[in-house]
């Protein structure tokens, strides 16, 4: 990157007790949409453990387009979360949208997610920044590259360098997708920063019939790991339940990608070839105008 860049480099691993998130090994982030039940909880816990995917997400609090729509469980729906994973060992991903209920997070979760409508929530930023917890920062779904990663900008100059950034999908004029999954945002991120990416399948896609050869797409890109939505009994979710998986479906799709997966992590383990200029691609040179903000090469 170029000395006029606006973006400042950062660790390019957050660590979140053994998990590594940026590291060799690509990363599952898995749960329901929304906390709905003990039950509905418990068992998706019990899934993640027996599939051994680490993280386990879930909304407390949704954020919907409709006020009618159902909310969350709030404060109790996350001690619900709490419960479970830790019952099973796992790590915890779920969605901060007031300050005011910082202190109720930082004790309970492992990583406070920023989401798409909140990603320029910029006294949010500042908050979870000076926290110095882990940070998942979605894409907002009108938001640039740029934008995103000056959203990102605020956690960091807040002194917390564990910051994650999450393409979940831009709105285009595109009906059979929910959004439109932009892949660019991955190799982009990973050219212009050193942030660990995740892809969020669910929210992007807004089916589950094409997960398989995105998540293949996503990893070959060079994403860090997937977000992905899993419900005991989707047709009776609450939220989204048309682009949850099944148990089933989850355990098939992560047998589909194990392959690919086990190349690309060998693939890290050998040492970098060097190649002469010569008859090669250069990578190109990016950086931010300073005056526009444009991105040139």
């Amino acid at each position: 990157m170029s000395e006029n860049s606006k973006f400042q480099s950062k660790s390019d691993v957050v660590r979140i007790g053994d998990i590594e998130i940026g590291g060799q090994r690509k990363v599952f982030m898995c749960g329901p949409c929304a906390i709905e039940s003990e039950e509905q909880v418990e068992q998706t816990a019990e899934c993640l453990r027996r599939l051994n995917v680490p993280i386990m997400r879930g909304g407390a609090f949704k954020p919907r387009t409709s006020p009618y729509s159902f909310q969350g469980l709030g404060l109790a729906g996350l001690d619900i979360l709490v419960r479970s994973a830790r019952r099973h060992g796992l790590a915890i991903v779920s969605e901060i949208m007031d300050p005011r209920n910082l202190d109720f997070f930082l004790d309970r979760v492992d990583i406070l997610q920023v989401g798409s409508r909140n990603m320029q929530n910029t006294p949010l930023l500042r908050e979870v920044g000076k926290s110095g917890k882990p940070v998942l920062l979605k894409r907002g779904f009108m938001s640039t590259v740029e934008e995103l990663l000056l959203a990102a900008e605020y956690i960091l100059t807040e002194g917390n360098p564990h910051v994650i950034v999450c393409e979940r999908g831009i709105r285009t004029f595109e009906p059979l997708t929910r959004n439109t999954l932009d892949l660019a945002c991955v190799a982009l991120v990973k050219r212009m920063h050193p942030l660990p990416v995740i892809v969020d399948l669910s929210h992007s896609l807004g089916r589950t019939d094409i997960m398989l050869p995105l998540a293949k797409a996503a990893f070959a890109c060079g994403c860090d790991g997937l977000m992905i939505e899993v419900h005991p009994n989707p047709s009776k979710a609450l939220s989204d339940g048309q682009q949850s998986l099944s148990f089933t479906e989850l355990d098939r799709l992560l047998t589909g990608i194990r392959p690919l997966l086990q190349f690309l992590e060998g693939e890290n383990r050998q040492p970098k070839s060097v190649c002469s200029t010569s008859g090669t691609i250069r990578s190109q040179d990016f950086r931010l105008d300073q005056t526009h903000g444009n991105t040139r090469a």
